[in-house]
């Protein structure tokens, strides 16, 4: 079978198509035929060697795949041949919370991913997504929306009439807009594009502010809340926005920081976190239980992920700089 792969830490350029065997189902595990795959910041990451990749070497690359199981091992009953399925992102993460042998294990990063024809699970790791999406759609849901979800429903415990603040126009973002408008609440959008803003009004955005115009959004937010601030923010900047999340949230609100796009570097004051009673707290995807969890609201209200444009397999380094770039609004895919 056709897949890609890293043999180096050397960058984008250093993925490679290669010929491997085609794997087989064990007890307990299925063989799944590979339709499509989403892309995420962290695949860049990986892409230039960080985090560490572990021991895998060469490494398949890629976390977020949909297709069909085609053939399934002994002992498998909850799935079938000719379903349509995603997986976990981590794939022994069925329920609970986070652990070390959890982590590591996350498709793509420490165990080789889904940049391939055919991925072998176990059965346990996979599941059907709504019928009324297609697969470039489905392969967006395992670590972008699943972490939105989780960082809203899951452990935000966002409610109807309630004011989200997101960052940006990615995966995460945009999934968080539409589950935040599903759950009932509103929702205050930032971005450095005037267009993008206009498209995440379309997608039910209350209010938005261009943050290289006006970086004074958290000054907007308040404004906007008539000084209370916002209940809950999606925090994707990292250190180099927190601080103005920190003054955009109402006392006793929530920041979910799921991601670093603006650097790791700088020095965040704690004292707004304790004269505010502020709920700061790191999000990842979340176990099996949220993410059928989040399907059922999926299929619930018919909602359909944001792909901004799909690559054909033979371009899949192409994908990963079209990513890179950040002119995407939503999810870049990969047809295989």
């Amino acid at each position: 079978m056709r897949v890609y792969q890293y043999e180096k830490q050397a960058g984008i350029d250093s993925l490679q198509p290669a010929e491997v065997p085609t794997p087989r189902p064990g007890a307990g595990q299925v063989l799944v035929r590979v339709h499509a795959v989403s892309l995420n910041y962290k695949d860049l990451y990986i892409a230039k060697g960080m985090p560490p990749r572990g021991q895998v070497e060469p490494l398949i690359p890629l976390s977020d795949a949909a297709g069909d199981v085609i053939e399934t091992g002994s002992g498998v009953e909850r799935v079938s041949v000719g379903d349509r399925v995603v997986g976990l992102v981590a794939p022994k993460w069925i329920g609970g919370g986070l652990t070390k042998e959890i982590a590591q294990s996350v498709l793509g990063t420490t165990i080789n991913g889904v940049l391939a024809e055919y991925v072998v699970t176990g059965q346990e790791a996979v599941l059907r997504f709504p019928p009324h999406l297609n697969y470039e759609e489905a392969a967006t849901l395992p670590c972008a929306a699943a972490t939105a979800w989780n960082a809203l429903a899951g452990q935000g415990s966002v409610k109807a009439g309630d004011t989200v603040l997101i960052q940006g126009s990615g995966g995460v973002s945009l999934f968080a807009l539409q589950f935040a408008k599903a759950l009932g609440a509103q929702v205050i959008a930032t971005s450095s594009s005037d267009e993008k803003l206009n498209r995440m009004r379309e997608l039910g955005a209350g209010a938005g502010i261009n943050y290289k115009s006006h970086p004074d959004w958290d000054e907007y937010a308040l404004r906007e809340t008539e000084g209370l601030g916002v209940d809950h923010v999606v925090e994707v900047g990292g250190p180099g926005t927190l601080e103005k999340s920190l003054r955009a949230v109402r006392i006793g609100g929530t920041i979910s920081l799921i991601g670093a796009l603006a650097g790791v570097e700088g020095v965040v004051n704690p004292l707004p976190v304790l004269l505010k009673a502020v709920r700061l707290q790191g999000i990842s995807v979340g176990p099996r239980d949220s993410f059928e969890e989040m399907h059922r609201a999926i299929g619930q209200h018919g909602l359909r992920p944001v792909v901004d444009r799909v690559f054909p397999f033979e371009q899949a380094r192409e994908a990963l700089h079209y990513l890179e770039s950040g002119k995407h609004f939503g999810k870049i895919v990969i047809r295989i």
